[in-house]
Protein backbone atom coordinates (compact mmCIF):
# COMPACT_ATOMS: atom_id res chain seq x y z
CA UNK A 1 0.00 0.00 0.00
CA UNK A 2 1.37 3.39 -0.93
CA UNK A 3 1.85 6.13 1.62
CA UNK A 4 -0.83 8.17 -0.18
CA UNK A 5 -3.41 5.42 0.39
CA UNK A 6 -2.38 5.18 4.04
CA UNK A 7 -2.90 8.92 4.50
CA UNK A 8 -6.29 8.74 2.74
CA UNK A 9 -7.39 5.89 5.01
CA UNK A 10 -6.22 7.83 8.08
CA UNK A 11 -8.19 10.89 6.96
CA UNK A 12 -11.31 8.77 6.41
CA UNK A 13 -10.93 7.22 9.87
CA UNK A 14 -10.64 10.69 11.41
CA UNK A 15 -13.70 11.86 9.46
CA UNK A 16 -15.69 8.97 10.93
CA UNK A 17 -14.54 9.91 14.44
CA UNK A 18 -15.40 13.55 13.80
CA UNK A 19 -18.89 12.62 12.59
CA UNK A 20 -19.47 10.51 15.72
CA UNK A 21 -18.48 13.44 17.94
CA UNK A 22 -20.67 15.84 15.95
CA UNK A 23 -23.60 13.42 16.27
CA UNK A 24 -23.09 13.32 20.05
CA UNK A 25 -23.12 17.10 20.23
CA UNK A 26 -26.28 17.36 18.14
CA UNK A 27 -28.16 14.89 20.33
CA UNK A 28 -27.44 16.90 23.49
CA UNK A 29 -30.71 18.54 24.44
CA UNK A 30 -30.74 22.29 24.15
CA UNK A 31 -33.44 24.58 25.48
CA UNK A 32 -34.24 27.68 23.51
CA UNK A 33 -37.13 30.07 23.83
CA UNK A 34 -39.17 31.13 20.83
CA UNK A 35 -38.66 34.65 19.62
CA UNK A 36 -41.43 37.07 20.44
CA UNK A 37 -43.09 39.17 17.74
CA UNK A 38 -41.24 42.23 19.05
CA UNK A 39 -37.88 40.43 18.81
CA UNK A 40 -38.78 39.33 15.29
CA UNK A 41 -39.49 42.94 14.23
CA UNK A 42 -36.24 44.10 15.84
CA UNK A 43 -34.37 41.37 14.00
CA UNK A 44 -35.96 42.37 10.70
CA UNK A 45 -35.01 46.01 11.28
CA UNK A 46 -31.43 44.98 12.03
CA UNK A 47 -30.92 43.30 8.64
CA UNK A 48 -28.49 45.40 6.57
CA UNK A 49 -30.02 47.10 3.53
CA UNK A 50 -27.67 45.31 1.10
CA UNK A 51 -28.79 41.97 2.52
CA UNK A 52 -32.40 42.87 1.83
CA UNK A 53 -31.43 44.11 -1.62
CA UNK A 54 -29.55 40.95 -2.62
CA UNK A 55 -32.03 38.45 -1.11
CA UNK A 56 -34.18 38.23 -4.26
CA UNK A 57 -31.09 37.33 -6.28
CA UNK A 58 -30.13 34.66 -3.78
CA UNK A 59 -33.62 33.15 -3.66
CA UNK A 60 -34.00 33.34 -7.45
CA UNK A 61 -31.37 30.59 -7.66
CA UNK A 62 -34.11 28.20 -6.57
CA UNK A 63 -35.42 28.26 -10.16
CA UNK A 64 -32.29 26.76 -11.81
CA UNK A 65 -31.95 24.48 -8.78
CA UNK A 66 -35.42 23.04 -9.34
CA UNK A 67 -34.63 22.55 -13.02
CA UNK A 68 -31.38 20.78 -12.11
CA UNK A 69 -33.26 18.63 -9.60
CA UNK A 70 -35.73 17.51 -12.28
CA UNK A 71 -32.95 16.76 -14.77
CA UNK A 72 -31.00 14.76 -12.17
CA UNK A 73 -34.09 12.65 -11.55
CA UNK A 74 -34.47 12.04 -15.31
CA UNK A 75 -30.73 11.40 -15.70
CA UNK A 76 -30.62 8.77 -12.96
CA UNK A 77 -33.83 7.08 -14.03
CA UNK A 78 -32.56 6.60 -17.55
CA UNK A 79 -28.78 6.28 -17.37
CA UNK A 80 -28.32 4.58 -14.02
CA UNK A 81 -30.90 1.96 -14.99
CA UNK A 82 -29.18 1.29 -18.32
CA UNK A 83 -25.71 0.91 -16.77
CA UNK A 84 -27.01 -0.67 -13.53
CA UNK A 85 -25.35 2.01 -11.41
CA UNK A 86 -26.88 2.17 -7.92
CA UNK A 87 -29.22 5.15 -7.51
CA UNK A 88 -28.20 8.04 -5.29
CA UNK A 89 -30.81 8.53 -2.58
CA UNK A 90 -31.92 12.14 -2.69
CA UNK A 91 -33.07 12.08 0.96
CA UNK A 92 -29.50 11.28 2.06
CA UNK A 93 -28.39 14.66 0.73
CA UNK A 94 -31.35 17.02 0.98
CA UNK A 95 -32.39 17.21 4.63
CA UNK A 96 -34.82 19.78 6.05
CA UNK A 97 -34.37 19.34 9.79
CA UNK A 98 -33.16 22.86 10.68
CA UNK A 99 -36.41 24.47 9.57
CA UNK A 100 -38.16 22.95 12.59
CA UNK A 101 -35.94 24.61 15.18
CA UNK A 102 -38.17 26.61 17.51
CA UNK A 103 -35.64 29.34 18.22
CA UNK A 104 -35.57 30.45 14.58
CA UNK A 105 -38.08 32.97 13.33
CA UNK A 106 -39.81 32.47 9.96
CA UNK A 107 -37.22 34.35 7.89
CA UNK A 108 -34.36 32.36 9.40
CA UNK A 109 -36.32 29.12 8.88
CA UNK A 110 -36.87 30.03 5.24
CA UNK A 111 -33.12 30.63 4.90
CA UNK A 112 -32.36 27.27 6.51
CA UNK A 113 -34.78 25.48 4.20
CA UNK A 114 -33.25 27.22 1.17
CA UNK A 115 -29.67 26.41 2.19
CA UNK A 116 -30.58 22.81 3.06
CA UNK A 117 -32.15 22.37 -0.35
CA UNK A 118 -29.51 24.14 -2.39
CA UNK A 119 -26.42 22.71 -0.68
CA UNK A 120 -28.00 19.28 -0.44
CA UNK A 121 -28.83 19.42 -4.14
CA UNK A 122 -25.22 20.31 -4.98
CA UNK A 123 -23.94 17.36 -2.91
CA UNK A 124 -26.56 15.07 -4.48
CA UNK A 125 -25.57 16.16 -7.99
CA UNK A 126 -21.90 15.75 -7.12
CA UNK A 127 -22.51 12.16 -6.02
CA UNK A 128 -24.41 11.40 -9.24
CA UNK A 129 -21.58 12.93 -11.28
CA UNK A 130 -18.97 11.01 -9.27
CA UNK A 131 -20.66 7.67 -9.93
CA UNK A 132 -20.95 8.56 -13.61
CA UNK A 133 -17.27 9.48 -13.75
CA UNK A 134 -16.30 6.26 -11.97
CA UNK A 135 -18.22 4.24 -14.53
CA UNK A 136 -17.02 6.03 -17.66
CA UNK A 137 -13.71 7.74 -16.92
CA UNK A 138 -11.96 6.55 -13.73
CA UNK A 139 -8.68 8.30 -14.51
CA UNK A 140 -7.02 10.72 -12.11
CA UNK A 141 -6.26 14.18 -13.40
CA UNK A 142 -2.74 15.33 -14.10
CA UNK A 143 -3.40 18.51 -12.15
CA UNK A 144 -4.08 18.34 -8.42
CA UNK A 145 -7.77 19.00 -7.71
CA UNK A 146 -9.16 21.25 -4.99
CA UNK A 147 -11.92 18.70 -4.34
CA UNK A 148 -11.87 14.97 -4.90
CA UNK A 149 -14.98 12.85 -4.46
CA UNK A 150 -14.89 9.66 -2.41
CA UNK A 151 -14.32 7.39 -5.43
CA UNK A 152 -11.34 9.32 -6.76
CA UNK A 153 -8.88 7.24 -4.76
CA UNK A 154 -9.92 4.20 -6.82
CA UNK A 155 -9.15 5.90 -10.13
CA UNK A 156 -6.09 4.87 -12.11
CA UNK A 157 -3.17 7.23 -12.43
CA UNK A 158 -3.09 9.77 -15.23
CA UNK A 159 -1.30 8.35 -18.26
CA UNK A 160 -1.31 4.71 -17.05
CA UNK A 161 -3.00 3.12 -20.07
CA UNK A 162 -2.23 -0.42 -18.93
CA UNK A 163 -3.85 0.03 -15.49
CA UNK A 164 -6.86 1.70 -17.12
CA UNK A 165 -7.46 -1.20 -19.50
CA UNK A 166 -6.83 -3.78 -16.78
CA UNK A 167 -9.10 -2.19 -14.16
CA UNK A 168 -11.97 -0.48 -15.96
CA UNK A 169 -14.32 -3.48 -15.89
CA UNK A 170 -13.36 -4.28 -12.29
CA UNK A 171 -14.21 -0.73 -11.23
CA UNK A 172 -17.53 -0.87 -13.08
CA UNK A 173 -18.40 -4.20 -11.48
CA UNK A 174 -17.60 -2.84 -8.02
CA UNK A 175 -19.74 0.22 -8.67
CA UNK A 176 -22.69 -1.88 -9.86
CA UNK A 177 -22.36 -4.08 -6.78
CA UNK A 178 -21.57 -0.96 -4.75
CA UNK A 179 -18.52 -2.39 -3.04
CA UNK A 180 -17.11 1.01 -2.16
CA UNK A 181 -16.46 1.92 1.45
CA UNK A 182 -13.65 3.39 3.50
CA UNK A 183 -11.56 0.31 2.88
CA UNK A 184 -10.63 -0.88 -0.57
CA UNK A 185 -12.26 -4.19 -1.46
CA UNK A 186 -9.74 -7.00 -1.96
CA UNK A 187 -10.42 -7.25 -5.68
CA UNK A 188 -9.85 -3.53 -6.23
CA UNK A 189 -6.76 -2.04 -7.80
Amino acid sequence: MSRINEIIEEIEKLEKELNKELDKKITEKKNYARLTFKEFILYFKSIPFLTLLTSPIIYAMVIPALILDIFLWIYQNINFRVYKIPFVKREDYIVYDRGSLEYLHPIEKLGCIYCSYFNGLMAYSSEIAARTELYFCPIKHKKRLAYRHKYYKYFVDYGDAKAYRENLEKLRKNLIEYKFSCEKPKNMI
